[in-house]
């Protein structure tokens, strides 16, 4: 939403502002605001504490929005009859789950859908840049109970890894909120709990479906740029039993990131192009005749989007700080078209490599191998000039978990 990288906003955490640090930069949507376009948000945007944020502004940016609208379902009021296997760990932060009773637009996020769909009608003629914010499926995993009947329990596979898979990992690369494998649950409860998160995808999905039948409804669709993201990729049990976030693999780093602009040639197909989340904020600004802001680290994407198979020279980072035995732990990741290079401090605490061509898992960490040394100085060079090491800062405060 800034167009800078953490090491710029110095945002390592979930409870410090990026206006701390960057007091006048100005937001995409901003941007938008500035120019004439009127900008609302309904749902989470910037960051939640979740669940206890919904129904509140959450860690807002006031600047960005002439609107606001924070839904609160009944998901929250039933917060007593979620299942939670790992009662030490709060419902945030567990594998929790809830087939709920009701209807869609009783959950919050049907009622984000609908909050939607009532801006997209108000503003008429006028242009705007409209932030429509899930929750789920971030935990705890709460769905109706039509979207857990769509995947029988009997059909959920956790996923495979090799026996040895950790035996070459770093263990700075494990998040600190899951180092036992599996949280040290039985399968079948993983079961379950992967089956919740898929309902809660469908779910979602589900009121993504009434956007964009509104969009269509409204006569927008040929007016209307529809960006579908996410905010960080998601562990399903992969490398013997990592789950959620906080990690630095593919799962974790790679995201569901879908872009329509009218007329352009490209929509409909896809791209194996490597792109960034910062890339967003330059190409919308690009394709809406906006200037971009010199602040901007990102590329405009719309050569891509004209041409899925346009040459590419870009790659990505992604960048995490969280809590060490002593100190924190800073990590970061260079993904290419062939390899993913992560180093945890520098180096010091660890370095993984792996190739995409053959291990699209990251099962094989080559990093020691003498053969790839010259590849993991390219790599490393390049990750520096993007992403600049810098010291973590005193006070830096944990994600609650």
């Amino acid at each position: 939403m800034t167009g800078l990288r953490p090491d710029q906003t110095q945002v390592f955490d979930l409870v410090k502002h990026f206006r701390e640090t960057q007091p006048e930069v100005v937001t995409l949507p901003e941007l938008f605001r500035q120019s004439g376009w009127k900008t609302a948000r309904v749902g989470k945007i910037y960051h939640y504490n979740v669940p206890a944020g919904i129904g509140t502004d959450g860690l807002d940016d006031p600047l960005s929005w002439d609107q606001v609208v924070n839904p609160r379902g009944r998901d929250v009021q039933e917060e007593a009859l979620i299942t939670n296997p790992t009662p030490q760990k709060a419902i945030s932060a567990a594998l929790s789950w809830l087939a709920a009773e009701g209807t869609d637009e009783e959950q919050t996020d049907g009622m984000v859908a609908g909050e939607g769909i009532r801006l997209m009608r108000s503003f008429g003629e006028e242009p705007f840049f409209l932030g429509v914010g899930f929750f789920r499926p971030h935990t705890p995993y709460v769905a109706p109970q039509k979207y857990f009947q769509l995947y029988p329990l009997e059909t959920i596979r956790l996923p495979w890894s090799p026996l040895n898979d950790r035996e070459d990992i770093p263990g700075n690369a494990f998040a600190h909120n899951c180092l036992l494998p599996h949280y040290n649950l039985s399968e079948q409860t993983c079961r379950e709990a992967l089956r919740a998160y898929l309902a809660c995808v469908s779910f979602v999905d589900a009121q993504v479906g009434r956007l964009l039948n509104a969009v269509e409804e409204l006569e927008l669709k040929e007016k209307t740029i529809v960006v579908f993201w996410s905010d960080h990729g998601y562990h399903l049990g992969e490398h013997q039993g990592v789950w959620q976030k906080r990690c630095l693999f593919e799962e974790s780093a790679r995201i569901p990131f879908l872009v329509r602009v009218p007329g352009m040639s490209g929509n409909g197909r896809s791209c194996d192009r490597v792109v960034e989340m910062i890339d967003l904020y330059p190409t919308l600004a690009d394709v809406c005749g906006l200037t971009i802001p010199i602040q901007c680290q990102g590329h405009s994407l719309r050569p891509l989007l004209e041409d899925p198979q346009s040459n590419w020279e870009q790659d990505a980072v992604t960048q995490i700080l969280r809590p060490g035995v002593t100190e924190p732990v800073m990590g970061r990741t260079l993904r290419t078209q062939q390899w993913r290079y992560t180093e945890w401090n520098g180096g010091e605490g660890g370095r993984e490599l792996y190739d995409h061509t053959i291990d699209p898992q990251e099962h094989h960490n080559l990093e020691s191998r003498v053969e790839y040394q010259n590849t993991i100085e390219a790599l490393r060079e390049k990750l520096n000039l993007k992403a600049q090491p810098l010291p973590p800062k005193a006070g830096f405060v944990p994600e609650k978990l």
